[in-house]
């Protein structure tokens, strides 16, 4: 699974905003089942930023934002974000998608 979280950040706050995104990077790729992260600013507007993660499933990723160490420097930073959906499925060729079942188990 990706998830997709997006910030506005204005230009005085860039600095410390990074400094805190790379910490709360560090804690969830800490977590069994993340697979990888990026980090991304907007190249025509320098005040969105975007931080990208995937999952080897759903269940992973909320595991993941019940830890400790990521309730301390992820989820605050987390919490910053556009507040917009942000948990996509994997669409690969011939898949169902966007069926109604737990997909905690992955």
């Amino acid at each position: 699974m990706l998830v997709v979280n997006r910030f506005r950040v204005e230009e005085a706050d860039a600095d410390s905003f990074r400094v805190d995104v790379e910490q709360a990077r560090e804690a969830l790729a800490a977590r069994p089942g993340h697979l990888g992260s990026h980090l991304g600013r907007n190249l025509d507007d320098p005040t969105l930023w975007v931080l990208t993660t995937t999952w080897e499933h759903v269940g992973a990723y909320r595991r993941a934002l019940s830890a400790y160490d990521v309730k301390l420097r992820a989820v605050p930073l987390l919490s910053r974000a556009i507040d917009e959906p942000s948990a996509y499925e994997d669409v690969r060729p011939g898949a169902v998608l966007n069926v109604r079942d737990s997909r905690s188990l992955g």
